[in-house]
């Protein structure tokens, strides 16, 4: 049988399917049937920056609207706030890491480097293997540049570097005025991995009532494209390892992140449609065409066809559609 092993951070993996941050993954007992259906790793439904500080800017709007309010009372509460909404997170890791033998890895959604950099540490004291960080820069705001993305991103992974010892990767959205450049950056900054991409809540119109509505919250296949195209562009030039996430449903899509130089895929949406036990079914497919193509091990096609490897770099640099839609009507 073909060896389906591989690494990510550090990590020694059975297979390089890792369910990503989601309700999947919020449990005790979903992370054990997980791993029961072969997924290699999880991730942990993040926890959110901005309900954090929300929740401790609520608490303490509370406490200054009395009359007298002592200092060392102002700190306690802004303490308890944080660890209340931390204890579940961190029984959750430390449960998990005793019920599982895969690798936990924490997540956390963040815009800033306010005071939750003080939850990566004691992420790490309650036995997480890494930790996520999904990075979101939506480029809506005509006064904040690439610069001051690049100097928030840097402040964010500076100060989380500099608390914990376990290997951090940063999610980041294709939302970027010069991707390669960022991603660069990234690397240089230390941090062990990057995942490509996170996949942001998309609005919609809903024309019968005329109001905001939710968009379609699950990726599909034809999402591949997109990730497929960057993970081929950044694994030649990067050194820490690269996840792919959005549009990975089906076996295909996972080799086919691997010949483009993922070392690890993540996948969320494909086992909401098709059940967890479809993890079983991506690794057998794996299996199979390793099989078929003579391939002991996953390194042995890794980046195969990387833009790099390819033989065609400027492939995967082609926007137009002239060359393949000339005799399609």
């Amino acid at each position: 049988m073909p060896d389906l092993s591989t690494s990510y951070l550090g990590l020694q993996l059975k297979n390089p399917i890792i369910v990503g941050s989601s309700g999947l993954t919020d449990s005790v007992e979903k992370i054990k049937n997980l791993e029961d259906m072969g997924a290699a790793a999880v991730v942990l439904k993040s926890l959110f920056e901005e309900e954090i500080i929300m929740e401790m800017e609520e608490t303490i709007h509370t406490m200054t609207n009395r009359n007298f309010v002592f200092p060392e009372t102002m700190d306690y509460m802004e303490t308890i706030v944080k660890e209340d909404l931390l204890l579940n997170y961190l029984e959750l890791i430390a449960d998990a890491k005793k019920a599982v033998g895969i690798p936990i890895i924490a997540s956390i959604n963040c815009v800033s480097s306010q005071k939750w950099t003080y939850f990566a540490r004691e992420i790490e004291k309650a036995g997480a293997d890494a930790l996520e960080l999904n990075l979101f820069f939506l480029p809506s705001d005509s006064q904040r540049g690439e610069k001051e993305i690049m100097e928030a991103t840097f402040d964010i992974i500076s100060k989380v570097k500099g608390i914990v010892r376990i290997p951090v990767a940063l999610k980041i959205s294709a939302f970027q005025s010069n991707l390669v450049r960022y991603v660069e950056h990234i690397d240089q900054s230390g941090v062990e991995g990057i995942v490509l991409f996170n996949r942001s809540w998309l609005p919609d119109i809903d024309i019968n009532h005329l109001v905001m509505s939710s968009g379609f919250v699950l990726s599909s296949p034809s999402d591949l494209g997109n990730t497929l195209r960057w993970v081929s562009i950044l694994a030649g030039r990067v050194n820490c390892d690269i996840a792919a996430s959005t549009g990975v449903h089906d076996g295909a899509g996972l080799i086919k992140q691997l010949l483009a130089g993922a070392k690890v895929c993540q996948v969320v949406s494909t086992l909401y449609i098709n059940e967890t036990s479809h993890i079983f079914k991506m690794t057998e497919e794996l299996s199979k065409w390793m099989e078929a193509h003579e391939f002991e091990s996953i390194n042995e096609f890794r980046d195969r066809l990387g833009q790099s490897n390819s033989g065609n770099p400027a492939a995967w640099e082609r926007v137009q559609f002239m060359k393949h839609f000339r005799n399609f009507i």
